[in-house]
């Protein structure tokens, strides 16, 4: 009796340890040859950072929009929250979906929507029967956290870059995810504002306790933001460890990312 309750307590552990995300021997090809993802695995821990780095073209991204079922790949396993993502129908997969935001590279944002229309529509689109003072409260509170409240009746094209994308961030949060999913998330902006995009990240995953994966190009974003880097080459994870470790790495061409 004592051993079958110590084997309980040891698979309620296992599962509370167990990763958020795991990905196992990934594939993705596109059109005939054009092969992409050659078996990636990889794990995110619950409230872990973890950065992937790789060439262009090296699937990086693909490897984020197969998480969320954007894509979905030739072979492989993905599992997050302990599902099978890819043997989820339809609505089982939007109930993991609904725990994960995705904030992709433009912000995407809908330019005939204000800046409160865009945040409101996607807290209607889940949630049939919030008020419209709740509605009004929820947008605000999402705004404050990303430092854009006085922005809230502006068009987006009215919007700096780094703008749209703290308010693209704010419409990722407003659902509270426990995952959120980076997708260059400074491309394209100058110097300051990337490292406050950076900052934003960071102290999002320590006020929420969200876990992530922050696809980049962006070292110094790579820097402040990683828990645990990872490197694609060839359609493979090619080199795994913190920025510290990799930068020090005895494989030359790791090395050439910290240059």
């Amino acid at each position: 009796m004592i051993e079958e309750k110590k084997h309980i307590e040891t698979k309620k552990k296992d599962k509370k340890d167990a990763p958020i995300i795991q990905i196992t021997d990934l594939h993705k090809t596109f059109g005939k040859n054009n092969q992409i993802l050659k078996g990636v695995n990889l794990t995110v821990n619950k409230e872990e950072n973890l950065v992937i780095l790789g060439r262009s073209g090296s699937g990086k991204s693909v490897t984020i929009k197969c998480i969320v079922g954007l894509i979905v790949p030739d072979k492989g396993e993905i599992k997050v929250f302990d599902e099978d993502v890819l043997n989820l129908n339809k609505s089982e997969l939007n109930e993991v979906r609904i725990r994960i935001g995705f904030l992709f590279q433009s912000g995407a944002l809908y330019d005939s929507m204000s800046v409160r229309e865009n945040l409101a529509f996607t807290l209607r689109k889940h949630n049939r029967d919030l008020t419209s003072d709740e509605i009004e409260n929820q947008v605000l509170e999402a705004l404050e956290n990303v430092g854009l409240a006085d922005a809230i009746d502006k068009m987006p094209s009215e919007l700096s870059g780094g703008m749209q994308k703290r308010i693209g961030l704010a419409r990722t949060l407003i659902l509270k995810p426990e995952i959120i999913l980076y997708d260059e998330p400074t491309t394209g902006l100058d110097t300051i504002t990337s490292r406050e995009i950076s900052e934003l990240i960071l102290d999002i995953k320590n006020k929420w306790k969200t876990t992530s994966i922050i696809i980049t190009h962006d070292m110094a974003c790579a820097k402040l933001t990683a828990d645990r880097i990872m490197v694609l080459k060839d359609g493979v994870i090619h080199a795994e460890g913190t920025y510290e470790e990799l930068e020090k790495s005895d494989d030359e061409w790791v090395r050439s990312f910290f240059e």
